[in-house]
């Protein structure tokens, strides 16, 4: 950061402040992940740095702990890894979640992006209150309700439960992506006798691409970390990657854990630099239309 040669003291000062506060933050964030993802890879079964490790001892770390996600022996009467089951379900879930939370937010998003929409900011109000509304809430008023339709204890109420956390993310990433869009282009397509469904195929979904893939990941995301809805709803056999890991914190603790953890770290990393992609991308789109409208 550049400091000017002509500020006072009071000004190198905040500087300073400013910069340790910024560090302060940063580690209060990062902090537990630096921790984590150093120990998964501890050689001892104890959840603290060993002398091996602190001297950087090649012996000190090991891959067994990833290695025992693949062979952890699951639950009687089944086959495979019990991570690898729980993974999949999550996945699973996650996807089915994302699909439906995609679609139903692209489509509110483009409804609540035209001006004739009535009553726009409260129907933005009441779909983004997932967001809002505490989780433990949210979770008791679905399970009661799922409860009287018989879908609580089953994969589709936790994919429905999911895709209604996931659908604000979705919404609020299409929004702002429809808030730099050319009407133009949908003048001009109707102009030329395209129907609305083909105007929305052929320009709007491809326009719109970036928007609606960021709300999407961060919908997967939002399913993937979820365990409140889960332990609301899910049976005994519906273990996902969060419940499992909740499990065993309190029943059995061991580095395994943090080989999981670890991996969902790298996944959720991998996702923001794609959200970043996309966001770069909506930007380099956006600004020739900017430019052409001034």
């Amino acid at each position: 950061m550049y400091q000017s040669n002509y500020r006072g003291w009071l000004g190198r000062l905040w500087h300073w402040v400013f910069l340790s506060l910024c560090s302060l933050i940063f580690l209060l964030l990062i902090g537990p992940l630096l921790v984590i993802i150093p120990l998964s890879f501890n050689a001892d079964s104890y959840f603290t740095f060993s002398e091996g490790m602190l001297r950087l001892d090649p012996e000190a770390f090991s891959l067994k702990w990833y290695r025992e996600i693949l062979h952890t022996p699951n639950r009687p009467g089944s086959h495979g890894s019990e991570w690898a089951s729980a993974a999949w379900t999550s996945l699973y879930i996650g996807i089915c979640a994302t699909l439906i939370a995609t679609a139903l937010g692209t489509v509110a998003a483009i409804g609540l992006s035209r001006p004739e929409m009535p009553y726009r900011r409260i129907i933005m109000a009441f779909l983004i209150s997932p967001m809002i509304v505490p989780i433990i809430i949210t979770a008791a008023g679905i399970f009661a309700y799922y409860s009287k339709y018989h879908l609580a204890y089953t994969d589709l109420g936790i994919i429905l439960a999911h895709a209604v956390l996931g659908t604000p993310f979705v919404i609020i990433a299409v929004t702002a992506t429809l808030t730099g869009f050319d009407t133009q282009y949908l003048r001009a397509s109707y102009s030329l006798g395209a129907r609305p469904i083909k105007t929305f195929a052929r320009v709007v979904l491809p326009l719109t691409f970036p928007g609606i893939m960021t709300g999407a990941l961060f919908a997967f995301v939002t399913s993937l970390d979820e365990i409140v809805v889960v332990i609301f709803l899910a049976s005994e056999e519906q273990i996902t990657l969060p419940r499992l890991i909740w499990s065993g914190i309190r029943q059995e603790i061991t580095l395994t854990i943090l080989a999981v953890a670890t991996i969902m770290v790298t996944l959720s990393v991998l996702i923001l630099i794609s959200v970043e992609l996309l966001r770069r991308r909506t930007e380099r789109y956006l600004a020739p239309q900017s430019a052409n409208r001034a």
